[in-house]
C-alpha cells in the first residue's frame, strides 16, 4: 500500500495537472485559485486509502478522489459566502478576492465538474457510487441549511448540533470512504463498516475544528481564530457553555453574545468563560469517544491488520492538528 504522503502527492499532482482553460476566465480562475490553496486533501486520500484497503488500484479511484475534493471545495466556496468568512487556508476567500457572484457561479461549475469525474468509475458500480455521492451531496446541503437555521435560534440542543455536523461534515468523509471501498471491490457490508468509521471520524474532526477556532494559532489553523465567537455561531463550545453557565457567568455570557462593539474583548471574554466552565475538556472528551467508535468499526473490517493500521494512523494524524 502507498503511504499517506504518497497518496497526498498523487492527489496534489492530479490537481496541479488539471487546467481550466475555458472562457470566461472569471468563471474558472476562482476554481484554480481555490484548488491550489492546498490543505491535507484528507477526503480524496480517504478515497484512495479505502480502495487500496480492499486490494484495488489507486489509479482506478483517482478520478473519483479528485471529484470528491472538487465537491468539497465547492462547499467551502459557498460556505464562505454564507459565513462572510474573509480567510480560507490563510488566503483571501474567493468572494473577497473576486466577488460573491463570481464565487457562486464558480462553485456551481465545480459541482458539475465533480459529477463529470465521478461518472468515470466502472459501470458495474456506477449506480451505487452515484447514489452514495448524491445522498452525500444532499446531506451536506441539509447540514448547511440546519447550520443557517441555528443562527436565528437560541435553543439549539447538543443533539441537534451533532446531527447538523454529521450531515455537514461527517457524511462527506464517510461517503468518500464508502465510494473508495466499492471501487476497490469491497462487499457492500464491508463498505458500510468503512462508512461508519468515516462518519464517526468526521464528527470527531468537526469537534476538533470547534476547539481550534477558539484555541488555535491562526497561522497554523489557516482560518480566523475566534470567528465562531464573533458570529455567535452555535458550536459545541457555545451550546455547552450556555447549558452549564449559571448566575453571573450566564449573565456575562449573554451580554457578550448580544454585542460586537469590541471584537477582541468579546473573543477574550467568552474564551475565559469557556475556560471557567472547562468546556474545552468536555469537547475533547466527546471527540475522543467518536474516535474510539470509529476505530471499533475499523476493527470489524475483514482485511489484514497491516492495511488497517495505515488507516488507523491516518485517523490519528487527522486529529493531531497544529494549534
Amino acid at each position: 500500500m502507498h503511504s499517506i504522503e504518497q497518496l497526498q502527492s498523487l492527489v496534489n499532482k492530479a490537481i496541479n495537472d488539471t487546467k481550466y482553460t475555458e472562457e470566461p476566465a472569471e468563471l474558472y480562475e476562482p476554481i484554480s485559485y481555490l484548488m491550489q490553496l492546498g490543505g491535507k486533501r484528507m477526503r480524496p486520500v480517504l478515497v484512495l486509502v479505502s480502495t487500496e484497503l480492499f486490494g484495488g488500484q489507486v489509479e482506478k479511484a483517482l478520478d473519483a478522489a479528485i471529484g470528491i475534493e472538487i465537491f468539497h471545495n465547492f462547499t467551502l466556496m459557498h460556505d464562505d459566502i454564507m459565513d462572510k468568512a474573509p480567510i480560507r487556508r490563510g488566503k483571501a476567500t474567493v468572494h473577497v478576492k473576486w466577488n460573491e457572484s463570481a464565487a457562486i457561479l464558480s462553485g456551481d461549475v465545480m459541482f458539475v465538474e465533480a459529477y463529470k469525474l465521478m461518472i468515470k468509475v466502472e459501470d458495474s458500480i456506477l449506480r451505487d457510487v452515484l447514489a452514495i455521492f448524491s445522498d452525500t451531496a444532499s446531506g451536506v446541503c441539509q447540514g448547511q441549511q440546519a447550520d443557517m437555521n441555528f443562527e436565528s435560534r437560541n435553543d439549539v440542543s447538543l443533539a441537534e448540533y451533532l446531527e447538523m455536523i454529521r450531515q455537514k461534515t461527517a457524511v462527506l468523509l464517510a461517503g468518500s470512504m464508502q465510494i473508495g471501498a466499492l471501487i476497490g471491490g469491497a462487499a457492500k457490508d464491508q463498505a458500510e463498516l468503512l462508512y461508519e468509521f468515516g462518519e464517526n471520524l468526521g464528527l470527531a474532526f468537526q469537534l476538533q475544528d470547534d476547539i481550534l477556532d477558539v484555541y488555535g494559532d491562526p497561522e497554523k489553523f489557516g482560518k480566523q481564530v475566534g470567528g465562531d465567537i464573533l458570529s455567535n455561531k452555535k458550536t459545541f463550545m457555545l451550546i455547552k457553555a450556555k447549558e452549564l453557565a449559571t448566575g453571573n457567568i450566564a449573565d456575562e455570557l449573554n451580554q457578550w453574545i448580544e454585542t460586537n462593539d469590541n471584537p477582541t474583548a468579546k473573543v477574550e471574554a467568552i474564551t475565559n468563560i469557556y475556560n471557567q466552565l472547562k468546556v474545552r475538556k468536555l469537547a475533547e472528551s466527546v471527540m475522543e469517544d467518536y474516535v474510539q467508535t470509529a476505530l471499533y468499526a475499523l476493527d470489524k473490517i475483514e482485511v489484514k491488520s497491516d492495511k488497517k493500521n495505515l488507516l488507523r494512523g491516518f485517523a490519528e494524524q487527522l486529529l493531531i492538528r497544529e494549534q
